[in-house]
């Protein structure tokens, strides 16, 4: 078996492509070669976005299946379906379950469940993809099969509510410091979190099943947890006491100095989700995950705090959660004593 992975080197890509490498599939990866690509894997170097130069080095070549996990907007899937309409069995399109409808009508999520996001431009655009393709699916049999992931993550992320531009670091150092930690809502709302290697077997028994032409998928664990849960767990791992600041996602989205906050909070995160995989499970019998958070976690903070290169502070967004805790303190003193 063949395939393309656009990509080939993300938290999600690289764990598919290990796997398909342990399967003996023949993969080749199609990225701008800025990381190295799993060894075992083929290097196609090439911008996706210079179709000309792609579909020259991509001449006489068919794939099983191609799979596309850097497309966010509509004009990239249809790049993607001028290229390989007529070079390939499957074309598998990551999309993502934050693209399900915000607020839920209800927390329990199925393949089912309307899409729609009025919160998150990012969300919006992978529904207009998965239109668009469903739509050649429909029309001309484009074989397409739609991934929603929701919070996957790897060894070198740690899942979190609220962080700054430069991701999870400064957040694990105020954990380890001991100092107040700013978490969304109450704390009380559900979420799932997916190491990698988990969903990669979701995704490779996917890759090549006549079952998924024409459909769509979530992948994602089992395992739901609240997220003052998700925080005591790597405190825990940490080896400190946790102190949750909790901060309404109204009132982060508005105080938002570029983090992008209503997207990712209001659309993603601080709604209640607990995803049902049995559809995924129908077509991929093997796909149980096994590695829990409190087991993901420490995997990842073992990586992290053993690779400096990893831990990028983040002084601004440091700074800004102070001023945010700070200014809420203040406005608790200045109305008790108003009362």
């Amino acid at each position: 078996m063949k395939a393309l992975i656009i990509g080939g080197t993300g938290t999600i890509s690289s764990a598919v492509t290990r796997l398909l490498i342990e399967r003996e599939w023949e993969v080749w990866v199609l990225n701008r070669g800025n990381r190295p690509v799993p060894e075992g894997a083929n290097a196609i170097i090439a911008d996706i976005s210079d179709e000309k130069l792609v579909a020259e080095k991509t001449a006489g070549m068919h794939f099983d299946t191609v799979c596309e996990f850097i497309g966010f907007v509509p004009g990239q899937v249809e790049r993607d379906y001028r290229l390989f309409r007529d070079r390939t069995d499957q074309y598998i399109y990551i999309s993502s379950a934050s693209a399900y409808n915000k607020p839920a009508r209800s927390y329990i999520i199925t393949e089912g469940t309307t899409l729609a996001n009025p919160h998150w431009q990012y969300s919006r655009d992978k529904i207009k993809c998965e239109e668009l393709l469903m739509k050649y699916y429909r029309e001309e049999g484009f074989p397409v099969t739609i991934v929603r992931p929701s919070h996957t993550y790897d060894e070198r992320n740690i899942p979190l509510g609220v962080h700054g531009r430069n991701g999870f670091w400064q957040v694990i150092k105020r954990i380890r410091d001991e100092r107040p930690v700013i978490i969304q809502g109450d704390g009380s709302s559900l979420w799932t979190v997916t190491f990698n290697t988990d969903f990669a077997v979701g995704f490779v028994g996917l890759m090549g099943n006549p079952h998924a032409i024409g459909e769509a998928f979530q992948i994602t664990g089992d395992e739901s947890l609240s997220w003052t849960q998700i925080y005591e767990t790597i405190a825990q791992a940490l080896g400190v006491k946790l102190r949750p600041y909790y901060v309404s996602s109204e009132f982060l989205s508005a105080v938002d100095p570029g983090y992008d906050l209503e997207g990712s909070l209001t659309g993603d995160k601080s709604v209640s989700v607990v995803f049902d995989n049995r559809k995924l499970k129908r077509a991929v019998p093997e796909f149980r995950p096994t590695v829990s958070f409190s087991q993901g976690v420490r995997i990842a903070l073992d990586y992290i705090l053993a690779h400096e290169s990893e831990q990028k502070d983040d002084p601004e967004f440091d700074a800004w959660c102070d001023r945010v805790i700070a200014a809420l303190e203040k406005a608790k003193k200045e109305i008790k004593g108003n009362i």
